[in-house]
């Protein structure tokens, strides 16, 4: 639910994300990274698709991602601490790329950056471009860049 709030609360607007946490809540400009395209919760987890933006912050993400680093996504917000250490009133500000994440599967799938670095990456963009109007071609395409996936998740299993 929180995720979802960011969005609505955004009112259209575009939702920045920053790599690394700063030290405040405010959204530094000058180190964003990428823009939050879809948010949504299943249960406590945060779930949502991120794209990185060519400005100095992003290109450092997505070089350290095609050179197979893993990096990862954390919530950043305010709220109420208590004793037990469990937090109340949780305001959520962004989403920013960290190295170290304190959610154990807080590691996105950087689906496009695989593509773009498959040998025949290129190729499968260029098609998808091209069947852009094409309704039967794009159920084939769709059909083949599933596949693609699969193969990809096995292969990192």
């Amino acid at each position: 639910m929180l995720l979802r709030q960011l969005l609505k609360k955004s009112n259209g607007y575009s939702v920045l994300g920053e790599a690394d946490h700063p030290d405040d809540l405010n959204i530094n400009l000058d180190r964003v990274s990428h823009i939050i395209t879809e948010m949504d919760t299943d249960g406590a987890n945060g779930i949502g698709k991120l794209k990185l933006l060519p400005t100095p912050m992003g290109n450092i993400c997505k070089t350290l991602i095609e050179s197979g680093c893993n990096l990862g996504v954390s919530s950043r917000g305010s709220g109420n601490v208590n004793d037990k250490g469990i937090v109340k009133d949780f305001e959520i500000i962004t989403v920013d790329i960290v190295a170290n994440p304190s959610a154990p599967n807080a590691y996105p799938d950087p689906i496009y950056e695989r593509i773009m670095n498959h040998k025949r990456g290129n190729v499968l963009m260029d098609v998808a471009s091209a069947v852009k109007h094409d309704e039967r071609a794009q159920r084939y395409l769709k059909d083949e860049v599933t596949h693609f996936i699969e193969n990809l998740r096995y292969r990192r299993d």
